[in-house]
């Protein structure tokens, strides 16, 4: 069973989801080994969200809340925020509410920018840290690779949001609120990440010419022969923009009292608040980002929620009918087997065994197929009752944890 708890712009204050980010990675891991339930996790951390997924073993009610605590516990120990606090900005998707959530995150269509181009590419990354974390699982696996296949058609289909608008654009349309003309001012971009590539291309099409770029990790050089900058370290600029993991700026970067612009974009925070109190200087961070947001204009278009949902309710099907599938491939196979061993006792060809395997396929095809529409209409049992009655086949019952049963009654009675 897949489980979400969610943490985001919607419910959350900027500086919880800045705590929960902070440790975003050790976190993936301490999910999966904190509760006997949890199989798989693949945490997303982005500048306004931040998501646990976790794959539950046991599809069962009290097991869920087992999990839910568990995992409350894990982001409370890595945060050092109360898990009073957490399950009051933390909201909880279960079952087919998960993909139903994810593809609309990877889609845009959750984000404080409707249709925002740097979500799907996050998603991606998440699940590719969970690979080298091994903390993910194979449900885990399908749903991030359906996510991503679905905001891919959505991008393609569906216009959401307008061309190309992003967290990074709307920044800096804020900021060119304050800015009459971006041509010859010193802008010192900081970081070297996906944001920062992003960041470069918005601030040239603003007209900025003189960007330069400082590396908290020492990347500078190669990303500045990327993208035609020169690497500095020097913060007596016009305009500083930050899009890192690896610095907080205090206030003794930022010397002078000439008029200076700071716009934060990093999560967790790359400036501290305090700077904003120097002469001269003006924070534009996330939350007011956030408040500024044009969401009356960007709203998504009623095909691309249609979109997400025909997918999400799509997935749901494709998960209930894979047992009964499996099932079906089990018996068509070993039967095969059975065949081929006795062809190969007969001195059968390899082309008439290659003819074999094949047709089984092609049987297997057709069914399989099947299976999911009915799936889809709520009709799965139909297909369930004929295995049994026409081949005696039975799709095998959900693996259960160990010992889940009295653990799961000894939480229904403490809750």
């Amino acid at each position: 069973m897949l489980l979400c708890l969610s943490s985001n712009h919607g419910n959350a204050s900027f500086d919880l989801l800045d705590r929960l980010s902070v440790n975003a990675v050790e976190t993936t891991s301490s999910l999966v080994t904190s509760s006997d339930f949890v199989s798989g996790a693949v945490v997303l951390a982005t500048c306004n969200r931040f998501e646990a997924y976790l794959d539950i073993d046991e599809p069962l009610t009290a097991a869920t809340a087992v999990a839910v605590a568990s995992t409350l516990e894990a982001l409370s120990e890595s945060s050092g925020i109360p898990v009073a606090e957490l399950r009051a900005s933390i909201q909880v998707h279960e079952g087919a509410e998960v993909p139903a959530h994810l593809f609309a995150v990877t889609s845009g269509l959750e984000s404080v920018v409707v249709g925002e181009d740097e979500i799907s590419g996050q998603v991606a990354a998440a699940l590719a840290r969970a690979r080298r974390e091994g903390t993910t699982s194979r449900d885990l696996e399908r749903l991030f690779q359906r996510a991503t296949s679905t905001s891919r058609g959505v991008k393609n289909r569906a216009d959401v949001g307008g061309a190309g608008r992003s967290l990074v654009r709307l920044a800096l349309e804020l900021a060119s609120s304050r800015i009459d003309d971006w041509a010859g001012l010193r802008v010192l971009l900081v970081g070297t990440g996906q944001y920062a590539g992003t960041t470069v291309a918005a601030l040239r099409q603003h007209g900025a010419d003189d960007i330069r770029v400082y590396s908290p990790s020492g990347r500078g050089a190669p990303f500045a022969a990327r993208h035609a900058l020169t690497v500095s370290d020097d913060f007596d600029v016009d305009v500083v923009v930050t899009c890192t993991t690896k610095a907080v700026l205090g206030p003794e970067r930022f010397t002078g009292e000439h008029p200076r612009l700071v716009i934060d974009l990093g999560l967790p925070r790359n400036v501290d608040p305090a700077v904003a109190q120097l002469p001269g200087v003006e924070l534009l961070d996330l939350e007011t980002i956030s408040l500024h947001a044009p969401l009356e204009q960007l709203s998504a278009h009623d095909d691309a929620r249609a979109m997400v949902r025909d997918a999400a309710h799509q997935f749901t099907a494709d998960t209930a009918a894979e047992p009964a599938i499996v099932a079906l491939r089990g018996y068509v196979f070993d039967v095969l087997e059975d065949e081929l061993e006795r062809a190969r006792s007969r001195g059968a060809s390899d082309e008439t065994q290659r003819a074999l395997k094949h047709l089984a396929s092609v049987l297997v095809h057709a069914p399989s197929v099947r299976a999911r529409e009915l799936a889809a209409e709520g009709r799965l049992d139909e297909f369930v009752a004929g295995l049994d009655a026409v081949l005696g086949v039975r799709p095998a019952p959900p693996v259960r944890s160990a010992g889940a049963s009295s653990e799961s009654s000894a939480e229904s009675e403490s809750a």
